[in-house]
């Protein structure tokens, strides 16, 4: 039982690390940034049990909350979660663990591939609700404008990231590379 729970903290982190590190790919596209991020949340969502999945992204915010240099473009701190794109980084916690059970329960009737993109849309649309809602509100802008800044030009984007994270998932499962926490 201690080797079980110690191995579900160790993957948990070695998540919110990927998480963090992927951030680093981060090109400015105006107000949010293109990352790697989605790519590591879907995995996320894809690998880890929802409460996993929920524990490894809220260990991500909480290490860029508290001032380590997580979030894109090296940033940090509380002021970047209440910034225009802090939604998208809540939506991460909210996305990964929801996307976690979508793909739980769709298992359980349907092929590994179905449930992976279940799975990898419902995180894809939660970020991208909790992005665009928080980029509206902070900015002003308008949920026209919010959603043409926000959300179009990284749409096409994230699918190819979710559909590379549906590959890794299947292969992490193949070889029994990760643990359900």
């Amino acid at each position: 039982m201690a080797r079980s729970r110690t191995r579900s903290m160790v993957v948990g982190s070695l998540v919110a690390a990927l998480i963090a590190v992927t951030a680093f790919v981060s090109v400015p596209v105006g107000v949010v940034p293109v990352t790697m991020q989605v790519m590591a949340v879907v995995l996320a969502a894809l690998v880890l049990s929802p409460s996993g999945a929920f524990a490894a992204t809220s260990v991500y915010l909480l290490l860029g909350a508290i001032g380590l240099p997580v979030f894109a473009g090296g940033r940090a701190g509380l002021a970047v979660l209440l910034g225009p794109t802090g939604g998208f980084l809540i939506g991460f916690v909210v996305g990964a663990t929801l996307g976690a059970w979508v793909r739980r329960i769709l298992t359980a009737s349907f092929s590994a591939l179905v449930a992976d993109i279940a799975g990898a849309a419902t995180v894809i649309v939660v970020v991208y609700v909790f992005g665009w809602l928080q980029l509206t509100v902070v900015t002003g802008m308008g949920i026209v404008e919010a959603a043409a800044v926000g959300v179009a030009p990284f749409l096409v984007w994230d699918v190819l990231k979710a559909a590379a994270a549906i590959g890794f998932a299947a292969s992490i499962r193949k070889t029994g590379g990760l643990p359900s926490l």
